[in-house]
C-alpha cells in the first residue's frame, strides 16, 4: 500500500467522522452526513481502500475517540445506533466492488450500487437498532417501531444523498481518471 493510499483511506474515514457532527437531531437516530462520505469513500476509493477507511473510522471510534454522533470508545457497541456504523463497512465495499469495475460512468450505473449500499446500512442498522434496544431497555418494541425509528424517516433524505453521490460521481470520476488519481 502506496502513502497516498494510506492517506486518502485516512482522509475518508475523517470525513465520515467530520460527517456524524452534521447532524440535525432525532429523538433516536440522527440524520447525519456520514453515509454521504462512506458512499463517496467505496466510489472515490474502489471496495478494498473503502472498506478500509469505514473499518478506520469505526476502529477510531471503539478505541476511544469521540468521532461518533454520541462520543466513542469500546461500550458504543451497546447503542442503539451502532448497527449503522458497521453497516457502513459492508456499504463502502459493495458500493466499491460495483463501481471500480465500471467502463462508463453514468447517474444509473453509480445510483444503484450505492442505494445497494445504502439498504445494506439499513439491513444491518434496523435489527441492530431493535435488538439493542430490547436488551437494554425495559419497555421493548416491536421490529415495526425499530422500522418507523430508524428506516421510515432517513430512507428519502438517504435516496437524495444517493442522488448526489452519483450525480457528483459522474463529473469528479472522469477527472479523476484521466489524471491517473483512479487506478480503476
Amino acid at each position: 500500500m502506496k502513502i497516498r493510499d494510506m492517506i486518502l483511506i485516512s482522509l475518508f474515514a475523517a470525513l465520515t467522522a467530520v460527517g456524524a457532527f452534521i447532524k440535525i437531531p432525532t429523538p433516536l437516530v440522527p440524520f447525519t452526513l456520514q453515509f454521504l462520505f462512506c458512499a463517496y469513500s467505496g466510489v472515490f476509493l474502489g471496495a478494498k481502500y473503502g472498506l478500509y477507511s469505514q473499518l478506520l473510522y469505526v476502529g477510531i471510534g471503539l478505541a476511544g475517540i469521540p468521532i461518533f454522533t454520541k462520543g466513542g470508545g469500546i461500550h458504543y457497541i451497546y447503542q442503539p445506533t451502532f448497527g449503522y456504523l458497521i453497516g457502513f463497512i459492508f456499504c463502502a465495499f459493495i458500493i466499491g466492488l460495483v463501481t471500480q469495475n465500471l467502463k462508463k460512468i453514468t447517474f444509473i450505473k453509480v445510483y444503484i450500487p450505492v442505494v445497494v449500499g445504502l439498504m445494506v446500512v439499513y439491513a444491518i442498522g434496523v435489527p441492530y437498532l431493535y435488538y439493542m434496544f430490547n436488551l437494554t431497555v425495559e419497555d421493548p418494541i416491536t421490529f415495526k417501531t425499530a422500522i418507523a425509528w430508524g428506516f421510515t424517516p432517513y430512507i428519502v433524505p438517504d435516496l437524495i444523498l444517493s442522488a448526489l453521490v452519483a450525480f457528483t460521481s459522474v463529473k469528479v470520476i472522469p477527472i479523476l481518471r484521466k489524471h491517473g488519481y483512479i487506478k480503476y
